[in-house]
């Protein structure tokens, strides 16, 4: 296997800023005991490819309903890799959970952005069904797979990122 990367928590001050961001409601008091529970993906078994992340509160997502989370977690990726995210498998399957942008691109550079790098994952419940999706702290609601990429030939790429989603003109 080759190391493709390494999981870290974004800062303190980071996290706080962006869950108060997103979640504007929820008690400030509350939000670095959050902080301090997160989890780092990982592996489920030795033959998985994806790193699971886990849920860093509860939620309830009704059917049609969008949350975004912030993870806390961002990933220093070697040069050659990027950061694949789906939902998790038999969320998809039970619940036609989705990523909102279908799937997540971590290119190795976000790693530096001004937001630390900070991974926010915005699913949908897309149930057809009326299910209700309960995520519980700490479970597994999407996966991560690191990705060897190419280039042409004639790339002449050269901007350096300075910012979040969508920095780079998208």
């Amino acid at each position: 296997m080759k190391i493709a990367g390494k999981f870290e928590k974004v800062s303190p001050e980071r996290f706080r800023e962006d869950w108060a961001d997103t979640f504007a409601e929820w008690p400030e008091d509350g939000v670095m005991e959050i902080y301090e529970d997160i989890a780092l993906p990982e592996r489920a078994t030795a033959g998985s490819a994806g790193y699971d992340f886990y849920s860093p509160a509860d939620f309830v997502i009704e059917p049609g309903e969008t949350v975004k989370i912030p993870t806390g977690i961002r990933a220093r990726i070697e040069e050659g890799w990027v950061l694949m995210l789906f939902p998790r498998s038999g969320l998809g399957f039970k619940f036609r959970l989705q990523l909102d942008n279908t799937v997540g691109v971590i290119d190795s550079d976000y790693y530096g952005s001004d937001n630390e790098g900070h991974i926010f994952i915005k699913i949908t419940n897309d149930s057809n069904k009326g299910k209700t999706l309960s995520l519980g702290k700490g479970d597994g609601f999407a996966q991560g797979v690191f990705l060897p990429y190419g280039v042409t030939e004639d790339d002449r790429a050269d901007a350096v990122r300075n910012g979040g989603f969508g920095s780079t003109g998208g």
